[in-house]
C-alpha cells in the first residue's frame, strides 16, 4: 500500500469511527482528528460582522463541544459537578443533562477547574473523561449512563487527553492507554508502557494495520488497535517535570508522524518520523528535528505538506515546510493568545486563538494575509470551534456557548 492509499484508508476508518456525515464534528479536532472541515462555503465577500443566533451558559472548562446531526454535546463543570449536556444545535435548547460529583482541581491547576478533555460521540454513545479520571459512557439519545468508571488516574495537572470511539471501543489514556468495550465498559486491553500525557491519541493505518498513535510522558508510541500491542515508540521531550512536551496531538499522513514538543519559556522542538515495517513490528525513524515548537496548548494544522500553527515563544502564526521542517514565514506583526486552533475549511484557514478573535487567512506558503477578523466571545477562547455549513459554534472560558 502506498502513502496515498494509506491516507485514504486511514481517512475512511476515522470517518466510520466518528459517525460519518460531512458536517459532523464528533470528537477532538473533528472526524479525522486533523481540524479539517467539510461542507463550508467560503464567501465571495466576507461580511463586516457575524450574526449571533443564540448564546447559552453551559459551564466552565476547556473541553470543546462536539456535533452529531442536529445535536450538540458539551462537557463542562457546573458548580461541584461535571456535566454532560445535549443541546438542540439549531436553537440551543437543552435536550438532556447528566451530572456527577466532580473532584476539585487544586493548585497549580486551579485556574482551570473544569474538564479539558473533549467528549467523543459515535456509535450511539458519548464518552467523556473527567478531571480526576472518571470515564463515562452515555446513551447519545437519552443521556442515560451506560457505564461509568472512576479510574482515579490523572497526571499532575489533571487530565486533558481526549477519548476516541472506534470499532466498538472507547480508547482513552487513563492508567495506561486503555480500550474499554463501548457497551459494557469491560477492558479489552491496556498499554502501560508510559505515564499519561495531556495530548490526545490519533489513528494511523499502515499496511492495513490500524494503530493508535499516542503521546505519553517522554514517549510517542504506536499501539495496535486490535489488541493493544506496542508496535513502535520514540523518545520525545526534555524529560523531568516539564509537562508541555506531551500536550499536543500528533499529526499523521501516510507513513509520517509530526509532533510538536514545547518547553515552557524555551521554545521546544518539532520532529517528523517515518514509520516503517520491521519484522513483525514497526520502526520510527527521525526524518528531521527542529528547535522550534507550537504553543504548548496548541496543536498545529497539516495541509498540503505545510504546517500552520501558533508559535510557543512569540505567539504568532507560522508556516513550516512539513518535508524539511524549515520555517517559511512568521506573522511577526501580531501576537496571538497562548492557545488556539487553526481549521482547514477549504480554500481558506480559520483560526480561533485564546484572544477571542476568529481570523480567516489563505493557506499560503509565501506569507500571512488577513482576509477577515471577528470578535466572537467576551472571555478567552481555548476550545476548538465547530464550523458546520454557515454555522460557527464558539465556547468560551466564561462558560458560554454561542452560535454565530
Amino acid at each position: 500500500m502506498n502513502a496515498t492509499q494509506a491516507i485514504a484508508v486511514g481517512g475512511m476508518v476515522l470517518l466510520v469511527a466518528a459517525g460519518g456525515r460531512a458536517q459532523d464534528w464528533p470528537q477532538w479536532r473533528g472526524p479525522g482528528r486533523d481540524n479539517k472541515v467539510a461542507g463550508f462555503s467560503v464567501p465571495a465577500t466576507w461580511p463586516k460582522e457575524l450574526t449571533k443566533q443564540w448564546r447559552v451558559k453551559v459551564g466552565v472548562g476547556e473541553a470543546s463541544p462536539v456535533l452529531v446531526g442536529d445535536k450538540l454535546y458539551i462537557f463542562s463543570r457546573q458548580g461541584d459537578e461535571e456535566t454532560t449536556i445535549c443541546l438542540d444545535a439549531a436553537t440551543g435548547k437543552e435536550i438532556w443533562k447528566d451530572q456527577y460529583a466532580a473532584e476539585k482541581v487544586v493548585k497549580p491547576a486551579s485556574a482551570f477547574p473544569g474538564p479539558r478533555s473533549t467528549p467523543a460521540a459515535g456509535e450511539g454513545k458519548v464518552c467523556t473523561l473527567g478531571v480526576g479520571g472518571v470515564v463515562s459512557c452515555l446513551d447519545a439519545a437519552s443521556g442515560k449512563v451506560v457505564w461509568r468508571k472512576d479510574t482515579r488516574s490523572k497526571p499532575q495537572f489533571n487530565t486533558s487527553t481526549s477519548p476516541l470511539i472506534i470499532d466498538g471501543k472507547c480508547v482513552v489514556f487513563v492508567d495506561g492507554l486503555t480500550a474499554f468495550d463501548l457497551k459494557t465498559g469491560e477492558v479489552h486491553w491496556a498499554w502501560k508502557g508510559a505515564a499519561a500525557p495531556y495530548g490526545s491519541p490519533v489513528l494511523m493505518t499502515l499496511d492495513g494495520v490500524v494503530t493508535v498513535v499516542t503521546p505519553a510522558v517522554n514517549t510517542l508510541a504506536g499501539v495496535r488497535l486490535a489488541d493493544g500491542k506496542l508496535l513502535w515508540k520514540h523518545p520525545i521531550g526534555p524529560g523531568g517535570k516539564d509537562y508541555q512536551h506531551n500536550f499536543s496531538t500528533p499529526l499523521v499522513a501516510g507513513d509520517t508522524v509530526w509532533y510538536s514538543m514545547s518547553t515552557k519559556g524555551k521554545g521546544g522542538s518539532t520532529i517528523a518520523l517515518k514509520i516503517a515495517k520491521k519484522g513483525d513490528d514497526y520502526e520510527a525513524t527521525e526524518l528531521w528535528k527542529k528547535p522550534f515548537a507550537a504553543a504548548g496548548y496548541h496543536t498545529p494544522l497539516l495541509r498540503d505538506n505545510l504546517i500552520f500553527g501558533v508559535s510557543q515563544l512569540d505567539r504568532n502564526f507560522f508556516c513550516l515546510d512539513a518535508k524539511t521542517g524549515e520555517p517559511l514565514w512568521f506573522d511577526k506583526d501580531h501576537q496571538r493568545g497562548q492557545c488556539g486552533s487553526i481549521l482547514d475549511v477549504g480554500s481558506v484557514l480559520l483560526a480561533l486563538t485564546s484572544d477571542k478573535e476568529l481570523i480567516a487567512f489563505p493557506p499560503s506558503k509565501t506569507g500571512f494575509t488577513e482576509l477577515a477578523k471577528y470578535k466572537v466571545a467576551d472571555a478567552e477562547t481555548w476550545c476548538v470551534p465547530i464550523v458546520a455549513g454557515r454555522r460557527i459554534y464558539v465556547k468560551d472560558k466564561g462558560g458560554s456557548l454561542t452560535l454565530w
